[in-house]
């Protein structure tokens, strides 16, 4: 529908500043010819890039990133997660246009740390910029975003192998390109697509709540704490959202800190608002 695994690889870069400088310039509400020339695009091209990535205009995918939309959402939905779980649903329908079904590792595997593992490994474009993959026989393991600059390649692969030190690593691109078309790519119907886990009993139970935002809506902490009967777990629930190493899939992204503030996220705050935004829009347009 997008195309967005075609887009060009510094798609995303130039959002990035976009967002970055709208941020900074928001109180002066700066128009299309100015933002354009701050990434040194023409009008013309910078009003395709945003079309081709957000499947919307600038003017209305920059009113999702100022959070507006969540902030009303929240105002409107109330305890979204406590709606999501009363309906028997991981979201209204479909999260991210397919099924995720989380699996943890067995406190054995846990200790052991990767031994006896095979992962497969590769980089791919997302519309959030390059991204590097971990992949088992039984999921996705690892889902890392990578900034671009020279090093960043080698930096999560580094990661990589640190989450799962005892494991053996083989580099499978293929399988790795099919995978983020299956996660980035929208899709009618499929396959559950499912995950490793790898933490605690309390994170893996914080990660199988976030399955239960709906894609495009934002829950806080304390919301999460409260869904998981531990309301003053709060911080907690955020350390255990630092320890997720599968990116966008295990969406902490739509956890925020409070009424339209976003809080941190271990990927970028900018990257934070773009997958926000970018879901919001697939969201209206489905509907």
């Amino acid at each position: 529908m997008l195309g967005l695994m075609n887009a060009p690889s510094d798609d995303y870069a130039r959002v990035e500043r976009a967002i970055r400088f709208l941020e900074r310039e928001a109180a002066r509400q700066p128009g299309l010819a100015e933002v354009a020339a701050h990434v040194h695009l023409s009008e013309f091209h910078f009003q395709r890039l945003f079309k081709r990535w957000a499947g919307v205009s600038p003017k209305r995918f920059l009113q999702v990133v100022t959070l507006e939309l969540a902030k009303e959402r929240l105002r409107e939905r109330g305890n979204v997660l406590a709606a999501a779980w009363d309906a028997g649903l991981s979201g209204p329908g479909r999260l991210h246009d397919l099924f995720v079904t989380l699996e943890a590792v067995t406190p054995g595997e846990f200790k052991a740390r990767g031994a006896g593992l095979e992962i497969g490994w590769g980089v791919q474009p997302s519309p959030f910029g390059a991204c590097l993959l971990g992949l088992t026989g039984r999921g996705i393991c690892h889902l890392d975003f990578i900034d671009p600059d020279p090093g960043a390649k080698a930096r999560a692969l580094e990661r990589l192998r640190a989450a799962w030190p005892r494991a053996e690593f083989v580099e499978r691109p293929r399988e790795a390109e099919a995978a983020a078309g299956r996660i980035f790519e929208p899709r009618a119907a499929g396959e559950p697509l499912p995950v490793l886990a790898a933490g605690t009993n309390f994170q893996v139970r914080v990660w199988s709540a976030l399955l239960r935002i709906p894609a495009g809506a934002t829950a806080t902490y304390a919301e999460l704490a409260r869904s998981l009967g531990r309301p003053r777990a709060a911080r907690a629930v955020g350390q255990a959202l630092a320890r997720n190493r599968v990116a966008y899939l295990i969406p902490c992204h739509r956890v925020i800190a409070k009424l339209g503030v976003l809080g941190g996220y271990r990927w970028g705050p900018e990257r934070k608002k773009a997958m926000l935004a970018w879901e919001r829009t697939r969201a209206e347009a489905e509907a």
